[in-house]
């Protein structure tokens, strides 16, 4: 048999046809912010099932290059961009019908070509409402005072703006991260000089949190260890300079409202009460609900791993201080993920697994010690703690996910004894 006579679960594809949706695949699973070994060990099991077991596949953060096997022509695919909730979702919902057998080639083909121009589930001003609950949500769990929730919901009403104009004049994408930050550190410092807010670092991060760089620093950190370094290197670096972006927005705004060094410490008040990180949780599931558009089916699972991170990090930093915080918290939202995965195999478990980033804030913390060695370099800034914390976030990830698989392998495992079992009975 020819290789363009291969199938899988029955089907007759076409090697060319084969390469094409296995790069158009791969190129959206990256879109979705899955680390790149992920997405190639994902295409793969697909490509056997479509009868091509020798698949050659390279994916990095720009897209996917492969062929079907040594020697055969390559197609390379580029990343589409970010992909949203929704449309990750329904990629997940693409790769598991693939591999079922349940989906032909033409017709995946055709759905993940559609899905680029999708239309997000929810109008722009609803997203734009679920950017301002965002940083509510957030301010409530970072620093739960109500004068500073209140300033943090301001200050993501501007960034809403900064966002809205920056998609209408493109030009000015790039410099989103600067003039955001900027913007917000501005209102912050100036509410913190009249004494309304304490702590302003912290209050200014709310709103800033989804434009931050927190997934992609630990999904760097991530494929470093799994051994991917022009992957790795390339996500590590754009993120750290979206960080340094960041630093420089907070940095000039502190030069026009300078604060003393004693205030711009990483101090929790907790002035609300035991309720205010679980509202906060809520929120941002409501948020993440009119922002990323998820299926409505998804958002109890959303909760569900965010309420399980935020409460491991707690306990991990009881444990362990903030590296044991960071590890414990990354570890419970990857088998919470997986978990959700087994449970319902159609559900997309990054869909699910992302979100809980928001909380971990990797990118928080970075932004936190840049600024405070920008604005005071006499600070104690511990930079090579940020360092640890996302070491062990991606060591979290790593941990969580090995063990998710082998649990996944031995129920699959169990799952196949059965009908012989009862065959042999």
């Amino acid at each position: 048999m020819t290789p363009d006579q291969r199938a899988g679960h029955g089907q007759r594809v076409d090697e060319a046809a084969a390469r094409t949706l296995l790069a158009h695949l791969g190129a959206a699973l990256v879109g979705a912010g899955q680390p790149v070994h992920e997405v190639e060990d994902d295409v793969a099991e697909v490509s056997t099932a479509l009868g091509f077991p020798d698949l050659q596949i390279a994916a990095a953060p720009t897209g996917v290059t492969l062929s079907l096997f040594v020697g055969s022509p390559s197609t390379f695919v580029a990343n589409p961009g970010s992909l949203r909730l929704d449309q990750a979702s329904d990629v997940r919902e693409i790769r598991h019908l693939l591999v079922r057998g349940r989906l032909d080639a033409a017709t995946a083909q055709a759905k993940l070509l559609a899905l680029r121009d999708q239309p997000p589930r929810h109008s722009t001003w609803l997203a734009n409402i679920g950017w301002v609950i965002c940083a509510t949500g957030i301010a409530l769990i970072l620093q739960p005072m109500w004068s500073s929730v209140a300033i943090a919901t301001i200050g993501g009403i501007a960034v809403v703006a900064l966002v809205r104009l920056t998609q209408r004049f493109t030009r000015m994408a790039a410099l989103l991260p600067v003039l955001a930050a900027f913007v917000v550190a501005c209102l912050v410092f100036v509410a913190a000089r009249q004494g309304w807010v304490e702590a302003p670092l912290r209050t200014l991060l709310a709103p800033l949190a989804v434009l931050l760089p927190g997934a992609l620093l630990v999904t760097a950190m991530a494929e470093l260890v799994a051994g991917h370094m022009v992957a790795g290197t390339s996500r590590l670096g754009y993120g750290l300079v979206q960080v340094l972006l960041f630093t420089l927005g907070i940095a000039a705004a502190a030069k026009l409202f300078p604060l003393d060094a004693t205030q711009l410490g990483n101090v929790r008040i907790d002035q609300i009460g035991w309720y205010a990180a679980p509202l906060g949780l809520v929120l941002v599931t409501l948020a993440i609900g009119l922002l990323e558009s998820p299926p409505p089916r998804l958002l109890p699972w959303i909760f569900v791993v965010l309420l399980a991170a935020f409460f491991a990090q707690v306990l991990g930093q009881h444990l362990g201080g903030a590296v044991g915080g960071a590890l414990l918290g990354a570890m419970v939202a990857t088998l919470g993920s997986h978990a959700v995965e087994l449970v319902v195999p159609r559900l997309a478990r990054l869909v699910v697994f992302l979100p809980s980033f928001w909380l971990l804030v990797p990118g928080s913390l970075g932004v936190l010690a840049a600024t405070q060695v920008a604005v005071d370099p006499e600070a104690h800034a511990d930079v090579l703690g940020v360092v640890a914390i996302v070491a062990a976030l991606a060591l979290g990830l790593l941990l969580g996910s090995a063990i998710a698989q082998a649990i996944g392998g031995l129920l699959r495992k169990q799952h196949a004894r059965r009908p012989s079992r009862r065959s042999g009975s």
